[in-house]
């Protein structure tokens, strides 16, 4: 399970809408499950099929949870034509077992948000817990 609070939900699906055409991608920090922290990053693929997270980016939102003493928990990436599933590429990418994979789908009306971990090649989705009332903070 993830616990993602109300606030960072809503700007996870923001800014993979504004990301559009192109899959729009983050990191995820926090303590447990429990997210605290978004860090929007550029996709230097700038692919609507595939993303690449910046690694300055990257490096950026490693800095601020070793400073805030929280840890990377995840990434965040859009889909911008197909379901919320993790395709053959994210599969073969996912670079921590320990990791929520988030996957938001623009292909409907609504943007759907999971979470998955991956591990050896096995996808499994896990429940997506959004709470309210959570102090929490969106890096820019």
């Amino acid at each position: 399970m993830i616990n993602i609070p109300d606030n960072i939900y809503t700007q996870i699906i923001a800014y993979c809408i504004q990301g559009l055409p192109d899959e729009a991608c983050g990191l995820l920090g926090g303590i447990d499950n429990r997210v605290t922290t978004f860090y929007p990053a550029g996709n230097t693929a700038k692919s609507a099929r595939l993303y690449v997270l910046d690694p300055k980016d990257y490096l950026r939102a490693d800095r601020d949870v070793e400073a805030r003493g929280i840890e990377i928990l995840g990434v965040v990436h859009s889909h911008t034509h197909t379901e919320p599933y993790p395709s053959p590429t994210d599969i073969e990418q996912a670079p921590d077992p320990s990791w929520h994979y988030v996957i938001v789908g623009l292909g409907r009306s609504l943007p759907t948000l999971r979470s998955y971990s991956i591990s050896a090649g096995t996808v499994v989705e896990e429940t997506v817990q959004v709470s309210s009332g959570t102090i929490s903070d969106i890096i820019d």
